[in-house]
């Protein structure tokens, strides 16, 4: 039996992934998203794809947890592919292809990072990594906890549009049609009615963190990388490295 959760949220578990730190894994999705900017080779994006699939499979992330995306996402790509093979033949068919294969794998590399860190932990380690912009006098630590809240923030986003969409499926369609005027919900009403309950769920957010005292510390336990941070980052650096070599030779 496949579980469904929300595309942004935690999965439970206990594995090697689980237990990185939070800023080894932004690094590490950092690293791989550079090198496949600077290089974007088929090499270079398989690497970074069996990557994601490996590291899910460490973690064991259900395949209920996968967003599936709708059928006209996949048509729009086929009418991608088929305008560039029209226009620029089979290299610009492939040159699209490449592209959208790389905004799909870093998203799937981003989205595991969700799936396999606590929300509480990211901010302390965003705030970590950009410690020596303290220097320069900026504010790092409301970043960090800006960007907490942001991710924070998606999961409930997320949850409200599909009660909205659901709300929206129940009304009545045109063959049983109702005089009440919210049965006649357009797109600009549904928008409207997300909008207005994005707002809600901020200010609600906003008065709890007043009653709270504010935002505070990052953590009470700030978490610090380890020997498998560091075995993490080498595996990475040697499979960018090998991915690059055989890149060159190609």
């Amino acid at each position: 039996m496949t579980m469904r959760t929300v595309p942004l949220r935690q999965v439970p578990g206990d594995s090697f992934v689980h237990r990185l730190w939070a800023g080894t894994k932004l690094v590490i999705v950092l690293i791989l998203g550079i090198m496949t900017w600077v290089l974007p080779s088929w090499p270079a994006l398989g690497m970074v794809a069996a990557i994601v699939i490996l590291t899910a499979l460490i973690a064991g992330i259900p395949l209920g947890a996968i967003p599936r995306p709708p059928w006209w996402f996949w048509g729009l790509i086929g009418v991608g592919v088929a305008f560039n093979v029209s226009f620029a033949g089979l290299h610009g068919g492939l040159v699209f292809l490449r592209a959208v294969t790389l905004a799909l794998v870093l998203v799937a590399s981003s989205i595991l990072v969700i799936w396999t860190t606590p929300m509480a932990d990211v901010a302390p380690a965003i705030a970590r990594l950009m410690r020596p912009l303290r220097r320069l006098r900026l504010p790092v630590d409301e970043w960090a906890v800006a960007i907490a809240l942001c991710l924070r923030g998606l999961p409930l986003l997320i949850e409200e549009l599909r009660m909205l969409r659901a709300a929206h499926k129940l009304r009545p369609t045109a063959k049983g049609r109702s005089d009440h005027p919210s049965a006649e919900m357009g797109i600009m009403d549904l928008i409207t009615a997300a909008m207005s309950s994005a707002l809600r769920r901020s200010a609600e957010m906003a008065e709890a963190i007043t009653a709270r005292g504010g935002t505070g510390r990052l953590t009470a336990h700030p978490a610090r990388p380890g020997r498998a941070d560091l075995l993490a980052l080498i595996v990475i650096a040697i499979a960018c490295g090998v991915a690059v070599a055989v890149t060159l030779i190609l």
